[in-house]
């Protein structure tokens, strides 16, 4: 919680306005919803856990605890697409962090529950997928319009996030490459190697990764349907036969470590989103991402 807080504080006013009410600061704010998500907490729940543990707030100099309807309001005022960005500049500034930083980046992305299911329903859902396949694949489709979809960035040396982008729906995951890769070259301009899988194969992304930022991009093939014919695009081709057979050892073998980091995360913070409107969901995909940046700046200097 101290951490998140001091990260705020450097980032973020006291207050938004000067008719704010001067209860409670932004980072002190911005603080207990880091503690919240961390601790997979509704608002009810986090404001129940910090009245439990008093010492947190006072660590932090507050003088009571926030209620439940603030830190909703905090919430979706804080977590701003500027601020967000913001923070993250900060949090690979920072010189424990810096250190630790590699010089490549792995993309991938992954799919969060729009709500909680449990193991039981996953099972029966199993066992009946045979059944009814016409009206099951109508309600998947209709559910993958809303599906929250989060792509990442990320440092394969110490598994920090450089970049991220949540939307809702489901869709080519190759328009996302190149906007995740202008922000991470742009907080860690000493990364010369990008990877990521097949969804994020095209010409553009190969030839505006090499040419414009200068970074070596390897980018398995195959998206698309099979096709017997040569592929088109140079780097496609070199791709293709450069990338064929295991990766073990390879380059190209670290770009698990993308995969390493979506584990983390929703065995960490969840697998479902408790937000129910597309706004919200993106907002707390992205502060589950510096919930998962603090956690590991906190293992990195318990290291040190």
């Amino acid at each position: 919680m101290r951490v998140a807080y001091e990260l705020a504080k450097r980032c973020l006013r006291d207050h938004s306005s000067k008719f704010s009410h001067k209860d409670f600061t932004q980072p002190q704010l911005f603080a207990c919803l880091v503690v919240r998500e961390h601790q997979k907490q509704t608002y009810r729940g986090i404001e129940a856990v910090l009245r439990d543990s008093p010492h947190w707030c006072r660590q932090i100099g507050m003088k009571r605890v926030p209620d439940h309807n603030t830190l909703c309001r905090a919430f979706h005022a804080l977590l701003g697409e500027s601020r967000v960005g913001r923070l993250m500049d900060r949090l690979t500034r920072w010189m424990p962090l810096g250190k630790a930083l590699g010089i490549t980046c792995a993309i991938d992305s992954t799919l969060y529950d729009t709500h909680h299911r449990s193991r039981h329903y996953e099972q029966r859902c199993r066992h009946y997928r045979t059944r009814d396949k016409i009206a099951a694949n109508s309600r998947r489709s209709r559910s993958a319009r809303r599906t929250p979809k989060l792509s990442l960035s990320v440092d394969t040396r110490c598994h920090i996030i450089l970049a991220a982008h949540a939307r809702t729906g489901m869709g080519s995951d190759a328009r996302d490459f190149l906007p995740l890769l202008r922000q991470s070259v742009r907080r860690r301009p000493q990364i010369k190697t990008v990877l990521a899988d097949a969804g994020y194969d095209s010409h553009e992304n190969h030839e505006v990764a090499r040419r414009e930022l200068n970074v070596r991009s390897l980018i398995k093939t195959g998206v698309g349907r099979p096709s017997a014919k040569p592929l088109v695009s140079w780097y496609r081709r070199r791709m293709q036969k450069k990338l064929s057979g295991s990766q073990k050892g390879k380059p190209y073998g670290q770009r698990s470590q993308a995969e390493t980091v979506n584990s983390m995360m929703k065995r960490n913070l969840g697998d479902h989103l408790r937000a129910r409107t597309p706004e919200g969901r993106r907002k707390e995909q992205m502060l589950r991402v510096l919930t998962h940046n603090i956690s590991i700046l906190l293992s990195r200097l318990d290291e040190d």
